[in-house]
This record gives structure tokens, C-alpha cells and sequence, in this order.
């Protein structure tokens, strides 16, 4: 029934992929609970509510669901659906990162940059962009890139900062591309 539900979602049968998902939560079946949230989130074949979509992203993150960790963190991090908590959105980046989710890395990273909900620490904000930089993350890129140029977390270093900012302009980040036209236009690279 896990299959069946889901060609349901990618066919975009909401409402046959809500009545699938609903009865696979009453199964306790964990990514369930996080596809029933994005019906929800998304007001997919049933009305868009953003506290029930917060609320089964969170069921589904307590069982190691890392899409649904990361959502909830996301979530928290910008007060959708439940009260804004960086503490907590931090905890579940985490979580997700810990299982894989490159995405969480990066928020992660830019938690600890900024130190909101933990403590500021741009070596720890490095090493998480770096990971996520490597891996693709092309925010992860142009953070690790500006880090680079300030020397954040690590030794300062132009040429890097350069490189990385190259990469995620070439992946279309906009702020990379336009920091990259201008770079170029004085004369400080060339492509």
C-alpha cells in the first residue's frame, strides 16, 4: 500500500494519495506521517493547514524520518504552523544532518554562523558548509565561499572563496552570480 499511495502523490491523485496515507498513519507506518504533512503543508486534496502539517512532520521526525526532521526544523526555524523555536529547529537540523540530509547541514552551518538557537561557532559553521559544499548544497557552496572571504572558521583565503562562489553561480545561486559578474567586471577575475 506504501507504493500505491505514493504513485498516487506522483500522479497527483491527492485526495486517493491522502485516503492511502491516512490509513498507513493508523498503521504507524513512519514516512506516512511525513507525506500526509506535505499534503497538508501543500493543501493537497484536503485543506491547506500548516499546524497539522507541522504536527505530522514531527510524528514522522520522532521516527527518524530525516525529510520530516529537516522539515520541522525548517518549520521552527520560521514559526510555520507551531511557535518559532531556533533551539529546537537546531536540534532537528541536526537529526536530519546526522542521517544524511545535506540540506540540514547547511542550515545547520548558517545557525551556527549567525549563533541562533546555539551558540555562534564559525569552525563548526565550516566544517558543516564543507560538508554540504562538497556534497552539492550550492547555498552550502556560496556560504562556504563568503567564509572563505571573510576568514570564518578558517584561514582566510581569496582564491578559495572565489572557487566555491564560481561553483554555486555556475549552479545558478543568484547572489554567487552577481558577486562573480561584478568580480569580473573589475577586473578582479577572469572566467
Amino acid at each position: 500500500m506504501v507504493q500505491t499511495a505514493y504513485d498516487a502523490l506522483l500522479a497527483k491523485n491527492y485526495e486517493k494519495a491522502f485516503e492511502l496515507y491516512s490509513q498507513l498513519t493508523e498503521q504507524k507506518e513512519p514516512t506516512s506521517f511525513y507525506y500526509l504533512g506535505f499534503l497538508y503543508f501543500r493543501g493537497f486534496g484536503v485543506e491547506k493547514n500548516t499546524q497539522k502539517a507541522y504536527e505530522l512532520y514531527l510524528e514522522a521526525a520522532t521516527r527518524d524520518v530525516p525529510v520530516a526532521q529537516f522539515e520541522v526544523a525548517l518549520m521552527l526555524e520560521n514559526g510555520e504552523g507551531c511557535e518559532q523555536n531556533f533551539s529546537e529547529a537546531a536540534f532537528w537540523y541536526e537529526e536530519a544532518a546526522k542521517r544524511g540530509n545535506i540540506d540540514a547541514f547547511n542550515n545547520l552551518a548558517a545557525m551556527f554562523k549567525e549563533g541562533r538557537g546555539v551558540e555562534q561557532d564559525y569552525k563548526k559553521a565550516y566544517t558543516l558548509f564543507k560538508k554540504a559544499a562538497i556534497a552539492g548544497n550550492v547555498s552550502a557552496q556560496f556560504n562556504l565561499g563568503a567564509l572563505y572571504d571573510m576568514g570564518l572558521g578558517c584561514e582566510e583565503n581569496k582564491e578559495k572563496a572565489i572557487e566555491w562562489c564560481r561553483k554555486a553561480a555556475f549552479q545558478g545561486h543568484q547572489k554567487a552570480k552577481d558577486i562573480m559578474m561584478r568580480m569580473q567586471n573589475d577586473g578582479q577575475i577572469v572566467f
